[in-house]
């Protein structure tokens, strides 16, 4: 069994989050040890998503400069996977039977493209496995 994990949008948001240092701790972890490993992934959408977010609803967004560098020593390293028709239609399938959102379904099918055991994400059912894929909320221990 894969023990390649997937990284949802929100640990990279949480990464910068200076008010919940417990959250941002434990994200700052998991982004090392993907980058560190080599096992952890993420997709264009991660990407995109947030790239969004950092640069335009941070209380205080992150300077572009420091968007390029942050893409270029973390983001695209752990870039793995990438849209085609194929994806979507995953996507789509997942969405119908999960009824989760569109862009989370595409979240799922990533991680499952990318062969991997875990999904850690806050958004989506913990505990929850589609295909060889579990959802794991890496901050569920803080949030109770």
């Amino acid at each position: 069994m894969s023990d390649r994990f997937f990284l949802d949008t929100n640990i990279f948001v949480y990464s910068f989050d200076n008010e919940d240092t417990e959250k941002q701790g434990i994200a700052r972890h998991l982004i090392n040890d993907a980058l560190q490993n080599g096992k952890g992934i993420i997709s264009s959408q991660v990407v995109q998503e947030f790239l969004n977010v950092a640069l335009q609803k941070f209380d205080e967004p992150i300077a572009v400069q420091d968007a390029k560098t942050y893409l270029d020593i973390v983001l695209a390293p752990l870039c793995e996977i990438y849209p085609d028709p194929e994806y979507y239609k995953q996507g789509i399938d997942i969405h119908i039977t999960t009824k989760y959102s569109f862009y989370d379904s595409l979240i799922l099918a990533a991680a499952q493209r990318g062969n991997c055991r875990i999904l850690y994400s806050e958004d989506l059912q913990a505990g929850q496995t589609m295909g060889t894929v579990t959802i794991v909320n890496p901050f569920a221990t803080i949030d109770r």
